[in-house]
């Protein structure tokens, strides 16, 4: 995978500093994820060129945008990039066309890659051109500001916690038209979230952070399923799976084939063979050293534990397995742990509780 972004901030604050060292894809979606303050914001935000981080570095393909020790760093209104906040921060007495258009007019005409009737389309705004912010909901107004930042011709899409001030009705709402964005864009986006099942649901590529620093680097699936993250990440281990649909079945349950195996979903899904992602948390998966003869678990996948880790949920340990090549965790107890003798190299039976479709 070709890296095209490179990241290299160093900020102090006295009770806080960020100190990082980032190669990205160039493509796709990258999340930046960690609990509040740990330092996802700053990251981005020196990324546009808000934060002035002393000696630091970021080129996009290529392009150098900062390079302290050379003395260059372009500002913010001079970089290619769209930037949505937490807020969508319209302006009021704007029409929505004529929002989109402010950020239309930023951009060089050879440059744009988007024309306004396009992009409305592809975030399902059409239809409310004429209307004022104020009329809008909450997830209408953030796909407004996407499609703002969009039609300013960006070469990466920087993008706040999106997500954060709308209630789960407006995020359900907006969720498929970021995956749009994701099967669409052919620019980088680099998106802040504190929520796993954002970052699982539209993420390729994954950054931990935490306490400024950064713990992981990674392909999403890859990056989820390492057993040694630190512990304050234990609530949100899990994998994430990219299946194909087999097709349905009897009594509402539809397969879903992965490169080891194949999983059953209480779900009846009729597209036979389209890519969905699935999550599996590692707190719905459970061991036995024998296939149970009798379960009312569908889900019951041969393994190899790998790897035992320590969580920060007291007598809890994490094991992380290998079905065939492809990875899952499982959360059980010490106890467990002790009376079923799990150490690396041993064969298990992984017993699935639940399969959640992320798509």
């Amino acid at each position: 995978m070709s890296q095209n972004i490179h990241a290299r901030f160093r900020i102090d604050r006295g009770d806080f500093s960020l100190d990082i060292d980032l190669d990205l894809p160039g493509h796709g979606i990258t999340a930046l994820f960690g609990h509040s303050g740990s330092g996802k914001t700053t990251c981005l935000r020196a990324m546009a060129g808000l934060e002035r981080a002393p000696g630091g570095l970021f080129t996009l393909e290529g392009d150098v945008w900062q390079d302290e020790p050379h003395g260059i760093f372009v500002p913010t209104h001079r970089r290619a990039l769209g930037y949505v906040f937490q807020e969508a921060s319209l302006f009021a007495h704007l029409s929505v066309q004529r929002n989109m258009e402010f950020g239309q007019r930023r951009a060089a005409p050879a440059a744009q890659h988007f024309k306004l009737a396009n992009v409305a389309d592809l975030l399902g705004i059409a239809h409310l051109l004429d209307r004022l912010p104020a009329s809008l909901s909450g997830g209408e107004r953030q796909r407004v500001a996407i499609a703002r930042a969009l039609l300013t011709a960006p070469r990466i899409l920087l993008m706040d916690e999106p997500l954060a001030a709308l209630d789960l009705k407006r995020k359900l709402e907006i969720m498929p038209y970021l995956e749009r964005l994701h099967d669409e864009l052919s620019i980088p986006v680099i998106y802040v979230s504190h929520a796993p099942d954002e970052v699982a649901r539209l993420a390729d590529h994954l950054v931990l952070l935490d306490a400024g620093r950064v713990v992981a680097s990674g392909p999403l699936s890859e990056t989820l399923a390492r057993a040694d993250l630190p512990p304050t990440f234990a609530d949100a281990a899990g994998v994430v799976l990219q299946t194909t649909l087999f097709g349905p079945e009897a009594d509402n349950l539809s397969q879903l084939d992965f490169a080891d195996g194949s999983l059953h979903v209480g779900r009846r899904l009729e597209a036979t063979g389209s890519r969905l992602r699935c999550r599996i948390h590692a707190r719905d998966v459970s061991l036995a050293l024998e296939r149970p003869k009798a379960s009312s678990i569908l889900n019951i996948l041969p393994a190899i534990v790998t790897e035992i880790a320590a969580t920060d949920s007291p007598g809890h340990v994490l094991v992380q397995l290998r079905v065939g090549t492809t990875p899952l965790l499982a959360r059980i107890t010490e106890r467990a742990l002790r009376e079923l003798g799990i150490k690396p190299g041993l064969p298990v039976w992984a017993q699935i509780k639940a399969v959640a479709l992320l798509a």
